[in-house]
């Protein structure tokens, strides 16, 4: 169906006429040998952004993690995170391939980690337990229907881990940002490090950033190279990504407010869901459904794609090519879906 309403992700979103303007006007050099002055303006607009001395580019959100689990960890230690955060459920067992950290899982169910559960495993290598090198928070959580973190609980956790560094897997940070009120560079100011995306609700057809100390970033190049991302003629990458971060953040309540209508749509047709549509404040909604395989294939049938991240658990995520019309379109056909939800 050529009018299909893609809700699957973010990442399927298509890079604005200026973004490819861009593309093609850029002045570019040799990334791998620091000569891309396009990627260095980058680089030099997300540090400002977040507030950190340096920034890096690399292709993708996932590597930006693994570069922070390979510079801030080391093997043998304890990274602790949130059992459903992205870094754990969905970069296929990278950390341990890429880095010999052991993940310490927490509950996350609201998103956030308890900061006593934390201080808990710090103190737990007096007895024989695996030392903590690294605590990973994400802000927004993606399973959590996209929560934003708390300031006060960010606040707590960072006392809790005292001198062990933060890494923050920011991939909307921009969506936390405008709904929350809280700047960027506030939320990145209680971690060592901070991820970004561009190519999810931003738009930029590809690349992350990885915020941080001149010195991390330094070692944070060297672990790009030995991962594959070192990259040549980036700045027809990195010039959408300047127009992602200086144009696309403002736009984003309106994925929030339609997302929101996805959410009591869900709620109304599946009451024992689970979900709760006051929980949903930026562009994600996640339920459980008894029968997924389903429902997915009734919404397709609809023109309607989505998707799962966990048996039993549907995702619908909102962004600049789903408007008012395609929301609505999705909401009839959730509406006739089949009868089968909860757990």
């Amino acid at each position: 169906m050529a009018d299909q309403i893609d809700l699957r992700s973010d990442t399927v979103t298509q890079p604005t006429d200026a973004m490819r303007r861009a593309m093609a006007d850029a002045v570019v050099g040799d990334d791998d040998y620091g000569e891309d002055p396009t990627v260095r303006a980058l680089e030099e607009a997300f540090a400002e952004r977040v507030g950190k001395p340096a920034a890096l580019f690399v292709p993708s959100g996932t590597m930006a993690n693994q570069i922070a689990l390979r510079v801030l960890g080391s093997p043998g230690t304890t990274a602790v995170a949130g059992r459903r955060q992205h870094v754990v459920a969905y970069e296929y067992g990278a950390a341990a391939w890429n880095s010999g950290v052991q993940f310490h899982t927490l509950d996350d169910d609201d998103g956030m980690l308890d900061p006593a559960e934390v201080q808990w495993v710090r103190q737990a290598s007096q007895d024989h337990q695996p030392a903590v090198s690294l605590i990973s928070i994400e802000n927004t959580h993606m399973a959590a229907s996209g929560a934003p973190w708390s300031m006060p609980q960010l606040i707590a956790l960072a006392s809790a881990a005292g001198d062990v560094p933060i890494h923050l897997d920011g991939a909307r940070l921009f969506n936390a940002e405008a709904a929350t009120g809280v700047p960027a560079a506030a939320w990145a100011a209680h971690a060592t490090t901070v991820m970004c995306c561009l190519s999810k609700a931003l738009c930029a057809p590809v690349g992350s950033l990885l915020g941080g100390p001149e010195d991390v970033i330094t070692q944070g190049r060297l672990e790009r190279k030995r991962l594959g991302g070192g990259m040549r003629q980036a700045g027809v990458l990195a010039a959408p990504g300047l127009l992602a971060l200086t144009q696309m953040v403002e736009r984003l309540p309106e994925d929030h407010a339609r997302a929101s209508r996805l959410a009591e749509a869900v709620a109304r047709r599946w009451p024992d869901g689970g979900l709760d549509p006051s929980s949903v404040r930026t562009n994600i909604v996640t339920f459980a459904h008894a029968q997924p395989d389903k429902l997915l294939a009734h919404l397709e049938d609809h023109g309607v794609l989505a998707g799962t991240i966990a048996p039993r658990t549907v995702r619908l995520v909102t962004h600049r090519d789903v408007d008012d019309a395609g929301v609505e379109r999705a909401i009839t056909a959730l509406a006739g879906a089949p009868e089968s939800g909860g757990r």
